[in-house]
């Protein structure tokens, strides 16, 4: 097979793979925004858990990595859902209008953020961690690609489809968009608001925990990392829409495959080009691909 197009498939297997973790932690963002109204910075440091806790389930414990998202994926949902039923409510109930409150969870969340990264730093301490998981390479029409790649790929476009599809066709997905769209409404119908605005939470930090789990797979982990995803989160729930989850999800798809190709011409332009897009859309189309 030509160079050229042995390049080509790396650039865009490498672009879907980030795409479709980025995807993931986007649709999490995307829904405690746009439906419990908590712009989450902290959001980040749950993928950076989920990270820590399968490089230590799988080194220590040894158990397999994928195995790790059924038991990661549950504890972060766990986690979210506790903390909008304490931290959040309270936060609501005693906010004056919808305003304050976005303006005191946004303040909460930056010192969720600290809290999370110090607890982080006295169990795992500052240093890089890693681990080798599925580390050789599968020959595809002759060009060579890591197995850990494209398992990554297939898990995280799978996982992002089968949310979507729970969010399309569930009773319980429709709770949750018709809240997202009028809470008001949705509550003289019948739809327990709080309930549903504990499960998006729950829901978010357990889409960011699963992100966190595929990402172990193949970065280096460090206890810092989750501010720059949760970021990029940002951008691309502004890309894709806010509030909307096929936005994040095709916006997560779009900024991973622009990374891959810029990052194949200069690595350290990757960033420089996401906060590029995002200013660009904020003078463009502020509004999103999906955006109403």
């Amino acid at each position: 097979m030509p160079e050229s197009i042995v390049t080509i498939m790396d650039v865009a297997i490498g672009g879907l793979l980030l795409g479709g973790i980025y995807a993931l932690i986007a649709m999490g963002l995307s829904l405690q925004y746009g439906v419990a109204r908590v712009l989450n910075i902290s959001h980040g440091e749950f993928i950076m858990l989920g990270a820590f806790s399968t490089f230590t389930l799988y080194t220590v414990v040894g158990i397999n990595p994928l195995i790790c998202l059924a038991i990661v994926g549950p504890i972060a949902f766990i986690i979210g859902f506790l903390l909008q039923r304490t931290l959040f409510t309270q936060l609501r109930t005693s906010a004056p209008n919808p305003g304050a409150f976005e303006a005191s969870s946004l303040l909460a969340t930056f010192g969720l953020m600290y809290v999370i990264q110090g607890i982080a730093l006295q169990i795992w301490g500052a240093d890089y961690r890693a681990y080798t998981y599925l580390n050789f390479g599968v020959d595809l029409g002759g060009a060579i690609f890591s197995a850990n790649k494209l398992v990554i790929l297939g898990f995280a476009i799978g996982i992002g489809v089968a949310f979507y599809i729970f969010l399309a066709r569930t009773h319980m997905g429709k709770g949750i968009r018709s809240a997202a769209q009028d809470p008001t409404t949705a509550s003289l119908m019948g739809v327990n608001i709080n309930r549903v605005l504990a499960l998006c939470f729950g829901f978010g930090a357990a889409m960011a925990g699963l992100a966190g789990v595929l990402y172990s797979m193949r970065i280096p982990l460090n206890p810092a990392m989750g501010l720059q995803y949760t970021l990029i989160a940002i951008i691309i729930i502004v890309l894709g829409g806010l509030g909307s989850i096929p936005g994040a999800f095709i916006g997560g798809l779009i900024l991973g495959i622009i990374g891959e190709i810029v990052t194949y011409i200069d690595p350290s332009l990757s960033l420089a080009a996401y906060y590029f897009i995002f200013m660009l859309l904020l003078l463009v189309r502020p509004k999103g691909i999906f955006g109403k």
